[in-house]
């Protein structure tokens, strides 16, 4: 089987996955720390996190799959941490759309191997897995105190997907240690204080979180601090610096988003906004997060020339378009006025 292995991990580098590692199908042993940033509501909105059945499918890999032996975990590479407006990952192809189908061809490669069917189960941040643990045993990096995986060859700049298998591999040894150090880059250089101690982050104030999952309106004493970000976030990466040896995007998730973003976009007609965005990402929190973040990054950043943009959004269909572009209208004449 450790024939199968390498050439299971040659395959997945010719799909794009530079970074490929097994481990066993064994429960997680920091389940319990999962359990304890869910009881103490820092998951905000995102109640399918704590849905009881996903609770009992994260904890035991068995849950999902029963004739579970092996987990392959990989890494694909997206562009390292640009500008600012959209966190990096977004500006090329959506992952959710690539990946899996580069997942079935290795499994396909897989069954064609052994000359039989085999029991799978694939994911790409879409399934019931604590996926940065799973990594970490399965030898791709450690967990950074911005809670991203990093792999010291290669940074954080990765997506992860992971296929649960029918089969026994032999596992890779785990990542074992810290190379953090005492730098705490990441959460000094946080906007909004997101990132606290013992690798934990408050989804609830997070600018990813805020831009991407929360559906409702934007908490106001957060959305000053949430600077020029429209989709996500990439400050704990660009400031990391492991990431100066992120490896290039793989050619699907090169960008396609030019940036920068218009205050123009204001105007988005929904016909616009689907034809803009339909293979990225950011079509996710849909027209109307789009344009609501859009309103506190221009409140933010605009000046007055932006203000007959946000005037025209007051008479957006959606409430909370109009709600955000009114608070950016005030931020832009409360600045006029004390300059």
């Amino acid at each position: 089987m450790n024939d199968l292995k390498q050439a299971i991990k040659q395959k997945a580098r010719q799909l794009g996955f530079t970074l490929a590692g097994v481990t066993s199908s064994e429960p997680l042993s920091h389940y319990n720390i999962f359990e304890t940033w869910l009881n103490a509501g820092m998951h905000g909105t995102m109640n399918y996190l704590a849905e009881k059945r996903n609770s009992l499918r994260r904890a035991d890999p068995k849950e999902i799959l029963p004739e579970c032996k092996s987990i392959l975990v990989l890494g694909t590479p997206y562009a390292p941490p640009a500008g600012g407006q959209i966190a990096s990952y977004a500006l090329g192809n959506d992952y959710h759309d690539v990946l899996p189908q580069r997942l079935q061809t290795l499994v396909d490669f897989i069954e064609e191997q052994l000359g039989h069917a085999v029991p799978n189960r694939y994911y790409t941040d879409t399934g019931p897995v604590l996926e940065r643990e799973l990594a970490q045993r399965a030898g791709l990096g450690w967990t950074g105190r911005n809670t991203c995986l990093i792999n010291p060859k290669t940074g954080s700049t990765f997506f992860l997907a992971e296929i649960l298998l029918g089969i026994e591999l032999e596992a890779d040894e785990p990542f074992t240690t810290d190379h953090c150090g005492t730098c705490t880059r990441c959460i000094d250089a946080c906007p909004t204080k997101c990132i606290l101690p013992d690798r934990i982050l408050d989804a609830r104030r997070c600018i990813s979180y805020l831009t991407i999952e929360l559906k409702d309106d934007i908490p106001e004493d957060l959305r000053p601090l949430m600077q020029n970000w429209i989709f996500g976030c990439d400050v704990c990466q660009q400031v990391c610096p492991w990431n100066r040896f992120s490896e290039p995007a793989d050619p699907a998730f090169e960008p396609l988003i030019p940036l920068p973003v218009l205050s123009s976009d204001l105007l988005l007609t929904p016909q616009g906004f689907s034809q803009r965005f339909k293979h990225t990402p950011v079509k996710r929190p849909r027209r109307r997060g789009y344009l609501r973040n859009l309103a506190v990054a221009t409140g933010n950043t605009g000046d007055q020339e932006d203000l007959s943009i946000l005037e025209k959004a007051l008479k957006d269909h959606e409430p909370i378009v109009k709600e955000h572009a009114k608070w950016a209208i005030e931020q832009i004449n409360n600045r006029t006025r004390n300059e």
